[in-house]
């Protein structure tokens, strides 16, 4: 599906002849919805669902990226900026080296957090962040935020 999805927004993209990436996403989006108005099997139900999850997902991380950036910003600006910094061991529900890399990204990208290291078994992710008050909410948060997303993505 996703190849198809691919190939018609190249179509597109040949058709209109402008070679840019805001028509190839237009042209992605129109082939989506094309295919999704369209077919009706079980692949095809199965592609769409993956792709909302997907979409959503980037959403997710863009939330995260403007909130944490501007957590970081007030903290740094504050007259008397009062951290507690932290390394927390974060115990790992994904087991596949991919998701686990890609969570350790996701967690690195977010300002104010830093993925340190994982345990040689692949159990525990350790984060360094700037400003940790509660432990178990900042541990919370990373296990019901990004690898929870993670894991329905199921890579």
């Amino acid at each position: 599906m996703l190849l198809l999805n691919l190939l018609l927004a190249i179509i597109w993209v040949s058709l209109t002849g402008q070679y840019e990436a805001s028509n190839f996403a237009m042209g992605f989006i129109l082939a989506f919805l094309v295919l999704r108005l369209t077919q009706h099997s079980a692949a095809a139900v199965r592609y769409v669902f993956r792709v909302r999850l997907v979409i959503f997902f980037v959403g997710y991380f863009l939330r995260e990226l403007v909130f944490s950036s501007l957590r970081v910003v007030a903290l740094v600006l504050s007259f008397r900026p009062a951290m507690q910094p932290a390394i927390v061991a974060i115990p790992l529900d994904v087991k596949s080296d991919a998701a686990i890399t890609l969570l350790g990204n996701l967690i690195t990208l977010t300002p104010g957090t830093l993925t340190l290291d994982v345990s040689s078994d692949h159990s525990t992710m350790y984060v360094h962040a700037i400003d940790v008050r509660d432990v178990e909410a900042f541990r919370a948060g990373i296990k019901n935020g990004f690898e929870r997303r993670i894991l329905e993505l199921s890579i």
